[in-house]
């Protein structure tokens, strides 16, 4: 296990703490199959434009809904290679 992994499970734990599943799903806006289906995929791994293809959201706005899940601290903007990524704070099972 890395020390990446740790600091990840770490945040994780924190962070249901903070902010309740409820409150994660009411930010996402959980009646939205697609949103929540986009904010699991958030794991750092894909880029924006992947998630909303994946997701089959508009790829612009998915990157407004990505603001406005980093502004209300449910996930982490980061950028590798140059492509801007999310890393949300833990996975939300679907209700």
């Amino acid at each position: 296990m890395e020390l990446n992994d740790l600091l990840r499970y770490a945040v994780q734990v924190y962070a249901r703490n903070s902010i309740p599943p409820e409150k994660v799903r009411e930010i996402i806006g959980d009646t939205k199959k697609k949103q929540l289906k986009a904010y699991n995929l958030c794991d750092g791994t894909r880029t924006l434009r992947e998630v909303a293809k994946e997701a089959r959201i508009d790829e612009g706005n998915f990157s407004k809904t990505a603001d406005r899940w980093v502004e209300n601290g449910i996930a982490f903007s980061t950028t590798e290679g140059g492509e801007r990524r999310l890393l949300h704070l833990y996975p939300l099972p679907r209700a």
